[in-house]
């Protein structure tokens, strides 16, 4: 923020008057057809988004008639935005199936193959801890090799060790670094282990499909009982009428060590949503100082006492997605071969870091 420019009166950022001036005037020219006599309702989203971001950040110049605008534009969006993308629950599914299919078939992708690895895991760990001492070595080596062939590992990394340096390159590509959780801040239980996070960033559309899929797969004729977000936050995202920037959607993976490998409820789905910086810049305070607006914090999509295992999360949106056969293969990036190790030996160090023993619920 140029706190120079502001006191001076001018408009925030690199905007010029001539720009600002010429911004408005587009709009004014594409919401209207002088010759057909005719609004372009598509135009709306574009009038509210303009004139929030002057609320926000050019109040000091005091624009007549800015806040009416502003409170009419937005009155119009919260009707046509949400409808752009179905004007009634099937028709929401359907369009939001086709427009985030793709983000949804990498999402299963990412989410079975932290599973696979977890298990893996666990099958080498619980052979660690049953074989006999003098054995352990030899039988640690085998199951890194039979694991590797099961399983490609996602995102292995070199070690962030530097006490010592091998002068072997292929020792080298065998380390890893062990990104952790501060424990300052991670609200999980076992902040020390080994926590894969993924992010997604997309446009406003395919949030609204996401969700829209979310809450309204079980619609779909193949699919029969419970919906996977509860009737009272299906009521909430209903009376969410804006997506503002940083609207996200947290999918949280757990596993409860307690139960058998095989057994369905050994990773359970947490779904979080929030709406982002939807705040009315007229209410929020101070506009003038920061020129920034809060941002909601997630709320849970489902009951407290809700189970939802990863088996019915993907049996759910599995029939929206796209194939996992239908992605390209994945490739290193160039410059970045040196953080994917050729070896097995990762397998082996994370059992060795993961303390499955201690606790029952531990979040992958």
């Amino acid at each position: 923020m140029d706190v120079d420019r502001i006191a001076a009166g001018l408009p925030c950022g690199s905007e010029g008057f001539l720009l600002m001036f010429a911004r408005w005037k587009k709009l004014e020219r594409d919401i209207y057809n002088e010759r057909k006599g005719r609004f372009d309702i598509t135009k709306i989203p574009d009038v509210y988004d303009s004139s929030k971001y002057d609320l926000v950040h050019n109040t000091h110049l005091k624009l007549d008639g800015l806040g009416e605008l502003y409170t009419v534009a937005k009155a119009l969006a919260d009707g046509v935005i949400p409808n752009e993308y179905g004007i009634n629950p099937v028709h929401k599914l359907k369009i939001g199936s086709k427009i985030a299919r793709k983000l949804l078939g990498k999402i299963l992708i990412d989410l079975r193959n932290t599973r696979e690895e977890a298990i893996n895991i666990a099958e080498l760990k619980n052979a660690q801890d049953s074989a006999p001492a003098h054995k352990l070595t030899k039988l640690t080596d085998d199951d890194t090799k039979s694991a590797k062939s099961r399983i490609k590992l996602d995102g292995s990394r070199r070690s962030s060790s530097n006490s010592e340096k091998s002068l072997d390159a292929e020792e080298d590509d065998d380390k890893e670094t062990r990104y952790r959780l501060d424990p300052k801040y991670a609200n999980v239980r076992t902040p020390e282990r080994h926590v894969r996070t993924r992010l997604y960033f997309t446009s406003e559309s395919h949030i609204h499909s996401l969700i829209n899929v979310l809450r309204y797969c079980n619609l779909d004729e193949s699919l029969q009982g419970e919906g996977l977000v509860s009737n009272g936050a299906l009521h909430k995202v209903f009376e969410t009428k804006e997506l503002d920037y940083l609207t996200h959607i947290v999918l949280r993976m757990y596993e409860n060590t307690g139960v058998a490998l095989d057994d369905s409820r050994r990773f359970r789905i947490e779904l979080l949503f929030s709406c982002g910086a939807a705040v009315n810049p007229l209410d929020a305070s101070p506009r003038q100082q920061d020129h920034t607006l809060p941002v909601f914090p997630p709320v849970s999509l489902q009951e407290d006492s809700s189970y939802l295992t990863f088996h019915k999360l993907e049996s759910m949106i599995q029939p929206f997605a796209m194939p996992a056969e239908d992605f390209p293969p994945a490739t290193t990036p160039q410059g970045f071969a040196g953080l994917f190790p050729k070896s097995g030996g990762v397998l082996e160090r994370l059992a060795n870091l993961w303390p499955f023993n201690k606790h029952l619920n531990q979040k992958v």
